[in-house]
């Protein structure tokens, strides 16, 4: 018998009604006016608040895969912890996720194999409640319909050890690596932009070393990405950084969001 991960935080960080999400997903996605590449991106960084904040940000990246649709098949997704404290990175016990846009199958062998690795960990526990990964999900199946998903949620690893696993998947021509973070937290308007783009200029020019504990709440799942991206001399591409206080609420204690495409 199959074993669901149920949503979390529907109807708190993205409708709950399948309709008005999808409604929601591709108002986000029309919005956007970024040039899309005709290069098939290895992987796109994407922030995970909730969608009246983050959606228009994240629909940036989620655009330069539209193209490659049919090519994708399989996402390798990342994402920090915000609940449960533990050392490396896990994998759940769970069989599929579901959003109310229907049931996502996990990838078990590619589970199985990253079960081999000492810092992946099956846990449950470390899923259920965390919305990083959850956020992103909606906007994947709007796009890209039928794919296997393989969630990492990631606690206290190093850069290392995160490279590790995501250089498994990153050559698999049908593979997509997702990396969800979000930038700054809480600082006034004009202290987190400098704080962003200083943070930005980092992700952009492939230098993880630079990315602490207050300039992104992802940062272990992105500073292994960026671990790899230098180590295969890819390219990140800035395609949009605001916050919180541009879209949606008061400019005293923001939240940074940034997206980014990596081929």
């Amino acid at each position: 018998m199959s074993k669901t991960r149920l949503p979390a935080v529907a109807g708190m960080f993205y409708p709950a009604e399948a309709n008005i999400l999808r409604q929601d997903i591709q108002q986000y996605l029309a919005q956007v006016d970024t040039r899309v590449s005709n290069t098939r991106p290895r992987a796109i960084i994407v922030p995970h608040a909730g969608y009246v904040y983050s959606g228009a940000v994240a629909a940036s990246a989620y655009k330069q895969i539209i193209p490659f649709r049919d090519q994708i098949k399989r996402v390798v997704l990342l994402g920090p912890s915000h609940r449960v404290a533990f050392s490396g990175l896990a994998v759940p016990e769970s069989d599929e996720f579901t959003t109310p846009l229907g049931n996502i199958p996990i990838d078990t062998d590619a589970v199985n194999k990253l079960l081999t690795f000492p810092q992946v960990i099956a846990s449950d526990r470390a899923h259920r409640d965390e919305h990083s990964l959850e956020v992103q999900l909606p906007f994947l199946q709007e796009i890209l319909g039928h794919f296997s998903l393989v969630p990492l949620v990631v606690g206290d690893a190093d850069r290392h050890e995160v490279a590790e696993v995501i250089d498994l998947f990153l050559d698999d021509q049908q593979t997509l690596i997702v990396i969800s973070t979000d930038l700054s937290h809480y600082h006034e308007y004009y202290e987190a932009n400098k704080r962003d783009r200083m943070t930005s200029d980092a992700i952009v020019h492939l230098h993880p070393e630079r990315i602490g504990y207050d300039d992104a709440c992802g940062r272990n799942g992105l500073n292994g990405m960026l671990t790899v991206a230098e180590q295969k001399h890819l390219a990140v591409e800035l395609l949009d950084l605001r916050n919180s206080g541009d879209i949606a609420g008061a400019k005293d204690r923001v939240v940074g969001y940034g997206a980014y495409v990596i081929h």
